[in-house]
């Protein structure tokens, strides 16, 4: 497949990874497994109008690279691309969770966790609901430029409903956000309990038209992503050009062993975009 150039990305496919680290897809649970949500619950989620919404500056966004709504602008063409190559791909799995690993720090993960959300909720019939469980060091909240009166770190300390701590930005239909509010020293020990198991299957099962993205720490640098990559459906690994090592992402997808990985993105390339029009 070739890959699709970004500004400072491209998607490559998973087809290109080395040979050691292919893998089959797993089998996905099945959807009406026993003590699953009602069909007739499953869509009675709470009101969209009753989530916080909160109002974002575009040159704050712009600033950050965050692309605006509907994934307009000059950048928005490529993630939109990586949004339809993903969600072929969930589809095929029949899945709507996925986490969105780096190896290492600064691969550009959290960048790519936000804008693959935007552009999936710029797509009509979807919805995103964007999770930092970057708890070790989140980051959505600050460079969204919000600040959460709750976060996903409080439904897993403090048993408080996820519904609590979820946010809507003005102008971004369809796309939700459930941020962390404060740094966890114990990330991987709140991820590894049953609390978090709970938490994911009571939100994939309530939101079953949103697509579930998970920004997650690199998987060399803490353990949290290996603690929680059991509880989601596929995976798509982020690497930047000139600082991540093959071996590293030959270790990674490796440690994820468990996990489809539908593809990677290289960010950082120097290869220009091409535009169509």
């Amino acid at each position: 497949m070739k890959p699709i150039v970004f500004p400072r990305s491209k998607l490559v496919s998973a087809d290109l990874l080395t040979q050691e680290s292919q893998r089959a897809a797993t089998d996905q649970d099945e959807a009406a497994a026993e003590g699953s949500l009602p069909a007739e619950h499953a869509a009675a989620e709470l009101p969209r109008t009753l989530t916080r919404e909160v109002e974002v500056d575009p040159l704050r966004l712009e600033s950050e690279r965050i692309l605006p709504p509907g994934a307009t602008g000059m950048h928005g063409g490529p993630y939109k691309m990586l949004r339809t190559q993903v969600l072929q791909r969930l589809d095929k799995l029949g899945a709507n969770t996925i986490a969105v690993l780096g190896t290492t720090a600064d691969t550009g993960k959290t960048l790519t966790a936000i804008n693959l959300s935007i552009a999936i909720a710029a797509e009509h019939e979807r919805h995103a609901l964007l999770v930092d469980l970057d708890l070790r060091k989140p980051s959505i909240h600050r460079r969204l430029g919000v600040e959460p009166l709750a976060g996903i770190d409080d439904c897993l300390r403090r048993g408080r409903s996820p519904r609590d701590a979820m946010l809507r930005l003005g102008g971004y239909e369809r796309l939700t956000v459930l941020p962390a509010r404060e740094r966890c020293l114990d990330s991987s020990e709140l991820l590894a309990q049953r609390r978090s198991e709970e938490l994911l299957t009571e939100m994939r099962e309530r939101y079953r038209d949103r697509v579930l993205v998970f920004d997650l720490p690199p998987v060399l640098q803490a353990d949290d992503a290996l603690v929680f990559a059991r509880h989601v459906q596929a995976a798509l690994v982020v690497v930047s050009e000139g600082r991540t090592r093959r071996d590293d992402l030959r270790r990674a997808v490796e440690l994820l062993r468990d996990v489809p990985i539908i593809g990677t993105v290289l960010n950082g390339t120097r290869e220009p975009a091409e535009n169509y029009y």
